[in-house]
């Protein structure tokens, strides 16, 4: 049997914390090899000691049969690994091809030669279905393609050996069939594809095999063939998990939240909420499906206080708080779990515990008459730390040392805890594991339960479905419709997000009645 990579008894440790303990992993040339665990199980430190930028305490890496030392990722790049980060490692003012040769730029007669670099671009791109703009700027394209140039950033190294580290965290159900069919022409055309996720729905569908890792051990190798999601799921949390989420009726009352006739523009000044009406009410959770794009950012930003209202009025609990600053909208009652965790939700520099304060750092109990009580911070901490399972060494760690799923769990229980009227989840499980997904939905639909209103954004239609009381699909900036998730399926709501409504309408906003699809 020959192995593209072997990784034999790997040890790495953190001062007490042993993140990988004597773990063998073994890839196969030709194969994607999924790599499955917990938030904090030790997969992403793995990598990383494969990568070359953590150096292992014990044991021994293989490459094609032969025994190397990776001491930085340089090594890496000419051993032909390559690896694509779960946080996109791009400049955003830079082009999509200064971004890929960073680093590798060709020269010629003493200049860097972008055009032959930008025609090896064009190249690859068409060879492997990776098609991007080489001359746009990254700020001003996807995060489907953000990852699409990070792909063929390793590419363009040469790399025969693929690591995608949680690679459909950020995309939408549209992209994330777009990466597994490139995927699969990536091991089509030679290559092996070490695949980290969370996802065990993408695991049966692209994966040859499995190992899954609890707790920093390597429990089993599995061929996915002859596993299933269920048995998958226990292995990884040590328990049976239950993919459905059981929740009585809803008892909707008075609107928490109100919003009419909204107008948001972006940072461009382009229209991305147009008219839009919305309500949430005490006692539900109010799911918002739609393709990434559609406006849901820019009306996430415009209730948070983070982005102007063009025109039209948000109310909480009857007070209008249209362009409010954000502590006054806070203070007004709102939580808000951002859609992107380390740049709107964590100061990474930070600790755990300075970070569950950042919201209420300057009230009672974590400050008097103008004066820190480092105390009643770390205290509360420690409870919120033991409360969601957050995996660190201790609540003074920085949050830039926890896994992306752990940074997560300290927002939602940061902003959990603070009891807000109205909590905003803007893709509230993304990159957590099945267990820590089947507590949050539990916690969301208890903060329902006790009286609270809960508007849940979602890329994942699993959850949108699971969680919500009704389902707001958003298209081009505005609702389109409100269906019950108990009446409707993925193939209706996946309609409706492409801007069809089932009468055969179209989402076009009609020029007279200013109603959408009549």
């Amino acid at each position: 049997m020959e192995y593209a990579i072997e990784m034999l008894n790997i040890r790495k440790v953190f001062g007490n914390l042993v993140a990988n303990d004597d773990i063998t992993f073994q890839l196969k040339k030709g194969e994607i090899h999924a790599l499955l665990g917990e938030n904090g199980a030790g997969k992403s430190t793995l990598m990383n000691v494969l990568f070359g930028l953590y150096q292992p305490d014990g044991g021994e890496i293989r490459v094609h049969g032969k025994p190397v030392k990776i001491t930085d990722p340089n090594v890496a790049n000419d051993l032909g690994i390559g690896m694509v980060h779960q946080h996109f490692m791009l400049v955003d003012t830079f082009t999509v091809t200064e971004n890929i040769v960073l680093g590798k730029e060709p020269v010629h007669s003493g200049t860097i030669d972008i055009k032959s670099a930008r025609e090896e671009i064009l190249r690859l791109s068409k060879l492997y279905g990776l098609e991007v703009d080489p001359d746009a700027k990254i700020a001003d394209i996807s995060v489907g393609m953000q990852q699409r140039v990070e792909i063929l950033k390793t590419l363009y190294r040469g790399a025969d050996i693929l690591i995608f580290d949680e690679p459909t965290a950020v995309l939408t159900p549209q992209e994330i069939a777009e990466l597994m069919e490139i995927m699969k022409k990536l091991i089509g055309e030679g290559k092996s594809i070490i695949l980290i996720t969370h996802k065990l729905k993408e695991i049966m569908e692209v994966a040859d095999r499995v190992t899954v890792i609890r707790r920093g051990k390597a429990l089993k190798t599995l061929n996915v063939s002859e596993t299933n999601p269920s048995e998958l799921a226990s292995l990884m949390v040590g328990r049976d998990v239950i993919f459905t989420t059981e929740k009585k009726p809803a008892e909707p009352k008075e609107e928490v939240l109100k919003i009419e006739n909204l107008v948001v523009k972006d940072y461009r000044g382009v229209e991305k909420v147009k008219g839009l009406d919305l309500a949430v009410r005490r006692g539900e959770i109010l799911g918002i499906a739609g393709v990434d794009g559609n406006g849901q950012t820019e009306l996430i930003e415009a209730i948070t206080g983070l982005r102007p209202v063009e025109s039209g009025k948000i109310y909480l609990n009857g007070k209008d708080i249209t362009n409010l600053p954000p502590r006054k909208i806070t203070e007004a009652g709102l939580g808000h779990i951002p859609q992107d965790r380390q740049k709107h939700g964590l100061v990474l520099s930070f600790s755990v515990g300075e970070n569950i304060a950042l919201q209420t750092y300057y009230k009672p109990p974590f400050s008097r008459r103008g004066f820190l009580k480092h105390k009643e911070i770390y205290r509360k901490a420690r409870e919120i730390i033991e409360k969601y399972d957050v995996r660190t060494q201790s609540e003074y760690e920085p949050a830039r040392s926890l896994s992306g799923g752990n940074q997560q769990k300290v927002i939602i229980g940061r902003e959990m805890e603070r009891d807000p009227d109205l909590l905003i989840a803007s893709q509230p499980t993304r990159g957590l594991d099945v267990g820590a997904i089947e507590y949050i939905h539990r916690r969301l639909i208890e903060m329902r339960d006790s009286g609270k209103a809960v508007l849940l954004v979602s890329f994942e239609l699993d959850e949108v479905m699971n969680v919500s009381d009704r389902i707001a699909v958003i298209f081009d900036g505005r609702i389109l419709d409100i269906v019950d998730p108990k009446e409707t399926n993925e193939e209706e709501l996946g309609l409706l997000m492409a801007g069809h409504k089932p009468d055969g309408s179209d989402g076009e906003k009609d020029r007279t009645t200013g109603k959408v699809g009549e």
